[in-house]
């Protein structure tokens, strides 16, 4: 199934939707189950299995309460992290490839471990929401697409093969970065933590609905012109290993984000480059996710 966190009424309150298997299109809000949580990241942690099991079948919501999607204002699934999102940098050889050529000192990292680093979201936005141009401080604006996966429950020294079932589901995460303030600055952080640089959604896809490992078309467009197109099964450090690794020295708590890296076809890979200015639109799209589609304003 698909969860939404999304607005009605313009009366700005957060409100969690279930989209079922066999009804694309509708949404229904999580209190037609007999249910309520405060936010997704609240669902995240306490939601049993049982609850789990009931919100996905649209026969044991109450009747008439279905919405239509387009008739709802889509937030990011989760809008207020609890903590940064991780990310992993140089996660395709291709995109390794397009980034050592832009810029070597800045991104000719080794492969045979994981490059990770943190990403300032204290409130992500949804699809619909703008991509700030910061004009005057930003120069070289650019769109990166990824697999998100959220993790379902508190994850310590597990292993790669136990890692899978730390899982809850997964979202498409547009890593937006000032290209400029990554290589004057000689670090990613500040360069990709501006405000607005998170756009999230358009859902959380539970873990259940997807294969494990994710094989899934991943691209990117820009004012419908294809840009990145790849799979998720082309991750030089998988899923499990990313988590496997990272839960050996830290506690990753329900509710995490991890971005696990672009394939090629940035606006940065381009001879000359092509950076993103007003009015552009992207769209990330991930196959069995859906779309999130954000303007440059």
């Amino acid at each position: 199934m698909k969860l939404y966190t999304y607005q009605t009424n313009h009366d700005g309150v957060d409100r969690i939707g279930v989209e079922c298997a066999g009804w694309r299109g509708m949404l229904w809000p999580l209190e037609a189950f007999g249910l309520k949580f405060a936010d997704m990241r609240d669902l995240i942690c306490h939601i049993t299995p049982v609850q789990l099991s009931r919100i996905a079948d649209a026969e044991n919501a109450t009747e008439g309460n279905a919405l239509r999607l387009t008739n709802v204002r889509l937030r990011s699934p989760i809008p207020h992290p609890e903590q940064d999102i991780i990310c992993l940098g140089i996660n395709y050889a291709d995109h390794a490839v397009e980034s050592a050529r832009f810029h070597e000192q800045s991104f000719l990292l080794s492969r045979e471990k994981a490059t990770y680093f943190s990403k300032r979201a204290y409130e992500t936005t949804g699809s619909g929401d703008p991509i700030p141009a910061y004009e005057g401080l930003v120069t070289e604006l650019d769109y990166e697409v990824e697999l998100g996966v959220i993790i379902g429950k508190d994850c310590k020294s597990v292993s790669v093969s136990e890692a899978p079932n730390y899982i809850f589901g997964y979202t498409i995460v547009n890593d937006v970065s000032a290209r400029n303030l990554q290589t004057e600055h000689n670090q990613w952080y500040f360069g990709k933590s501006l405000d607005g640089f998170t756009p999230m959604g358009p859902c959380i896809v539970t873990a259940d609905e997807v294969a494990f490992p994710p094989a899934l078309a991943i691209s990117s467009t820009v004012n419908g012109e294809v840009r990145q197109s790849s799979n998720t099964d082309h991750l030089l450090h998988s899923i499990a290993e990313i988590i496997s690794e990272l839960s050996q020295g830290m506690t990753l708590r329900a509710g995490t984000i991890i971005a696990t890296g672009t394939p090629a076809g940035v606006g940065m890979g381009f001879t000359p480059p092509k950076f993103l200015k007003k009015g552009d639109v992207v769209t990330c799209e991930i196959e069995g996710i859906g779309k999130l589609t954000n303007t440059v304003e």
